[in-house]
């Protein structure tokens, strides 16, 4: 039997009206934000232009707001929370203005450990995620037609380039499009998928091997200039979620999400979120519900996306939720917390 996520309609009708809107946190910095990750539901990393980031451990009662020393230049779009006092922070940005790179604390944010740093031609840093401590993987738009992945076994003191053989060619202006992180999505101890757009076709990538090898499907959802997939989530090993939409359109119309039920094999379309218009993220909060969020505004679904609940029209670049409580971010030092039960 296909694997899914068990959802419960009845439960959905009756608790929607009850939901709070977004709380915009009172947070002192003007940087913007395309990064947040999660360890638990007090802890939360936040990585920001100009070599900034920001952190709360007591889920949102007080915040921490700092800046990595000689990292002006570094817009950090993504980040890696591992626990209260450990992060990572992914720089992206062309590697031949040396904004390609990968930081590390271990105390909160009062230092940061410079882990890795590149100048190679083409090098873009898109997204970095870990299955555990130990275990990681980052990836960049592609060079020569491939993507640059670059997996770490040891908490990032090491990492080592996957084979550009191991990994699909990719299209003419097939690229990562969100370059916050959102477009990877990691899975258990092993599994990873890489969402794709710019192209003729919005592909996901997967690998079932902490990728080491890859293999490649196709989506139904729209492709092309400025057109793509931007955020993806796994909930199982076989069910996930894929959203997007065109990035110079924000509010346009059309279908947005597509669902897979065994492990991005194939995926089906599913309902047009409401708000319609780009998403850039996507989350799974109590009672198997979906929350995904983008510039047009933040839209759920307690039925794998046959339907959707419009919560508002604050428009956000990505998601990190833990045990009902979800952190949103945007530009001009925008955040925002809520909370499901």
């Amino acid at each position: 039997m296909k694997q899914r996520i068990v959802i419960v309609l009845a439960y959905f009708s009756s608790f929607v009206p009850a939901i709070a809107q977004w709380q915009l946190q009172p947070v002192q910095t003007t940087a913007s934000f395309r990064s947040v990750s999660v360890s638990g539901s007090n802890v939360a990393w936040i990585g920001g232009t100009q070599g900034n980031f920001v952190r709360t451990a007591d889920g949102g009662q007080t915040w921490q707001t700092g800046s990595v020393p000689n990292a002006q230049s570094c817009d950090f779009r993504d980040v890696q929370a591992i626990d209260g006092q450990t992060a990572y922070l992914m720089s992206a940005g062309p590697a031949e203005k040396d904004q390609a790179r990968i930081y590390k604390t271990t105390d909160g944010g009062k230092t940061w450990a410079l882990l890795y740093r590149t100048q190679q031609p083409g090098i873009f840093f898109d997204g970095m995620d870990f299955w555990d401590k130990q275990h990681g993987i980052i990836f960049s738009d592609p060079v020569d037609n491939r993507w640059f992945i670059l997996t770490t076994d040891d908490g990032g003191k090491t990492w080592q380039p996957v084979p550009p053989g191991n990994i699909p060619l990719m299209h003419p202006n097939e690229a990562a499009f969100a370059a916050s992180g959102t477009s990877l999505a990691i899975q258990g101890k092993r599994n990873v998928w890489i969402a794709s757009g710019g192209a003729i076709n919005s592909r996901v990538f997967r690998s079932n091997d902490r990728g080491r090898t890859w293999s490649v499907s196709n989506t139904p959802l729209p492709a092309g200039d400025a057109t793509g997939l931007f955020g993806m989530q796994f909930f199982t090993e076989k069910v996930g979620m894929v959203v997007g939409g065109n990035y110079k359109q924000e509010q346009q119309t059309g279908p947005n999400a597509a669902i897979t039920r065994d492990g991005g094999d194939t995926w089906q379309l599913v309902a047009q979120t409401d708000p319609p218009g780009l998403k850039e993220a996507i989350a799974l909060i109590p009672g198997d519900r979906l929350l995904t969020v983008g510039p047009s505004g933040t839209s759920l679904s307690a039925d794998q996306g046959q339907t959707w609940q419009k919560l508002d029209t604050d428009g956000f670049h990505s998601l990190a939720c833990a045990k009902g409580t979800c952190y949103a971010v945007g530009a001009k030092g925008k955040i925002a917390v809520q909370r499901f039960k």
